[in-house]
């Protein structure tokens, strides 16, 4: 008999304080399944970025356990956590720093110990994934904002990560290249965690969200469900774009 394999994130009793005594984070439960794709929704100050820095042991010292594919975030497992977690920050430029596309999205894997033709081909997987593959040897500040977000995504799955968090991935995009990016997600065999403020594209690319407010978790469910909850998106400042209705949008 098989063993099923352990959650891709699994986090319980989470509560952090900053050192000038902020409360960020109040007890959050949450576990995302292996491949699910989840939108992490709620208004700003809710906790989101404190919880995702979590994910890879970037901050840690609080209460309560976070584990990537079973593993545990503690010193010990840093290394390996960083490898699993893919984080995809909301701007590029904060990931691209070498003088070619290649050299950043062969960056990681390179010092994780990769070499020669395995490297390569790693590169290449990780560009063609976000059709990228004819831009190796350009400059990354030669591309526009969207091509450069894909080049991001492309230096975290080049790591082969366990869970890809993305940090509003459709902010400042023009619509071509939201669609674009929303097709590569969905064409991705990762499990996916989106923070975002944009609720048409949780929507779109999420089945299931959850919703973070003042440190808890005050809502999980299927995303068609909770943008359609009027009271629930009053109480915690969500709020869809004029005219867009949930109900009108195809199911995943």
């Amino acid at each position: 008999m098989t063993s099923t394999p352990p959650p891709s994130l699994d986090v319980t009793g989470l509560a952090f304080a900053y050192p000038d005594g902020h409360q960020a984070l109040f007890g959050v439960d949450l576990t995302v399944g292996r491949g699910e794709r989840v939108a992490l929704l709620g208004p700003n100050g809710a906790g989101k970025t404190t919880l995702v820095l979590h994910l890879n042991g970037i901050l840690g010292g609080g209460v309560g356990t976070v584990r990537v594919a079973g593993l545990p975030v503690d010193k010990r497992n840093v290394a390996e956590i960083r490898r699993k977690v893919g984080i995809v920050f909301q701007d590029p430029d904060d990931q691209l720093f070498m003088p070619t596309v290649r050299e950043d999205v062969a960056f990681g894997p390179a010092a994780a110990g990769l070499r020669g033709a395995e490297l390569d081909e790693r590169v290449r997987t990780a560009l063609d994934r976000v059709g990228m593959a004819g831009f190796a040897d350009r400059p990354p500040h030669h591309l526009s904002f969207g091509q450069r977000r894909r080049v991001a995504v492309a230096t975290v799955l080049a790591m082969e990560p366990e869970i890809l968090v993305l940090d509003e991935p459709s902010s400042n995009l023009d619509p071509a290249s939201r669609r674009e990016l929303a097709d590569i997600l969905r064409s991705l065999d990762v499990t996916v965690l989106m923070v975002t403020h944009d609720l048409p594209y949780a929507l779109e690319l999420c089945p299931r969200s959850v919703v973070l407010s003042e440190g808890v978790i005050a809502a999980d469910g299927p995303t068609r469900d909770l943008l359609c909850d009027e009271e629930l998106m009053r109480a915690h400042r969500l709020e869809l774009p004029f005219g867009f209705d949930p109900r009108t949008v195809p199911a995943i």
